[in-house]
């Protein structure tokens, strides 16, 4: 499998989109896509509440408050990790999943103020992975085994910030991912950065059926560094100047699609929670057909911005034609088409038999006899016959010669005397 990327970058200066004048909140002020995709006018129908994001990463940090009653339960899928998930993992990227749960579903301070997740009552699942080769079981199997473990315990929405920078993936995810749709699971997944060399989508984001997310900056631009491009990307959401949570607490800001496809996901919670009854397949399809055309796209969808950028409000209150199949993909029917399933049973045959006589027993074995004492059936059909055509030859040859000795007498004598 291709090199793994979180599409981390170097945190930046918090403070890309100045306010004119200072504000006693300057945190809440620095995340611009709550009022940009319309999350803050979402949050007047719903905040999430009663919907589960289960997070796949490098495990949701317990000391940061934003974190306080939002982490229901966990794991690790790495070998290295705690029973629980909590155990940030990775020398480099420690607080790469925390960062990701703190914008799908971070608390905010007490008094209300501080950072603030785009579904702030939604729950969470923290399912803590092991990238590089510091992990004793392979890459693949446990994103396998963590996909079925959010099911199992609960989640509506799973988000994947990570690529493998490849287009294929493990056949081992095959049946992971098929579990999570056909439990009703909306998948939401970073469609890579160039950043981090994903010159093009890559797995888990060319899954058919899940939500690829690619980046935009604050001006709704696909970012140059922060996001790639692909036919399978879904929607975009900003992706540059994110602020985050890392595992101790502290706050950042960072770049990439890993920050822009937790505030899908949260996204995701909102039509949720104020949906309940509405089933993947639908929510999808209130997120790509209600997202806002980017001023740059060149089709729909656009290899860079999918159907357009999000908005939360619009999808949570946006009146839609049912849908009855996943508008993102089938994975069956790729796996069906591409991994060569085994063929149909043949049918049984539908008539009758030919019924065939028994043959007939077998004559009983007879005592075995030496073969050089004659049997009935060699003096019978042997031995009789033989003598039967051998006597009369011999009488006759003998008669024969008697007569020629005969003849050769009486010629002689006639030649001894002849006539006077």
């Amino acid at each position: 499998m291709a090199v793994l990327a979180l599409a981390l970058a170097a945190p930046l200066v918090i403070g890309a989109t100045p306010t004119p004048t200072p504000t006693p909140d300057p945190e809440r002020a620095a995340e611009y896509w709550l009022e940009g995709a319309h999350v803050d006018a979402a949050w007047k129908t719903t905040r999430g509440a009663g919907v589960t994001i289960a997070v796949i990463d490098t495990g949701i940090a317990k000391g940061p408050s934003q974190f306080d009653g939002a982490v229901t339960d966990g794991t690790d899928v790495s070998g290295i990790g705690s029973d629980d998930g909590r155990t940030p993992l990775g020398p480099l990227d420690s607080d790469h999943g925390s960062r990701v749960a703190s914008l799908a579903a971070g608390r905010p301070n007490a008094d209300g103020t501080g950072m603030i997740g785009v579904a702030p009552d939604a729950k969470l699942l923290s399912i803590s992975l092991g990238f590089g080769a510091t992990a004793p079981v392979p890459f693949a199997k446990q994103v396998a085994e963590a996909m079925k473990w959010a099911v199992d315990h609960g989640a509506n929405v799973i988000n994947l910030s990570f690529t493998t920078n490849t287009l294929e993936w493990d056949s081992s995810w095959d049946d992971a991912f098929l579990y999570a749709f056909e439990h009703d699971v909306v998948v939401v997944v970073a469609a890579g950065n160039r950043g981090s060399g994903t010159a093009m989508v890559g797995a888990p984001a060319t899954i058919p059926g899940v939500l690829a997310v690619g980046g935009v900056d604050q001006h709704g631009v696909a970012s140059k560094a922060a996001s790639t491009q692909g036919i399978s990307i879904a929607v975009s959401a900003p992706s540059e100047s994110l602020l985050g949570v890392d595992a101790n607490g502290t706050i950042e800001t960072w770049n990439g699609t890993s920050g822009a496809a937790p505030i899908v996901a949260g996204v995701v919670a909102l039509v949720r929670a104020a949906h309940p009854d509405m089933d993947a397949n639908n929510v999808i399809n209130h997120i790509i057909q209600t997202a806002r055309p980017a001023p740059q796209a060149t089709a729909h969808p656009d290899p860079l911005y999918g159907y357009g950028l999000i908005d939360a409000a619009a999808a949570v209150s946006a009146s839609l034609p049912s849908v009855d199949q996943n508008p993102l993909g089938d994975l069956s029917d790729w796996i069906r088409l591409n991994r060569r399933a085994q063929a149909p049973a043949p049918a049984q045959p539908t008539s009758t038999p030919l019924a065939i006589p028994p043959l007939p027993r077998a004559d009983t074995p007879t005592k075995a006899t030496s073969p050089l004492i004659p049997s009935p059936d060699s003096l019978l059909y042997g031995t009789l016959p033989l003598v039967a055509l051998t006597v009369p030859g011999i009488l006759i040859a003998l008669g024969v010669t008697a007569a020629a000795r005969r003849i050769r007498s009486a010629r002689a004598s006639a030649r001894q005397n002849p006539d006077d």
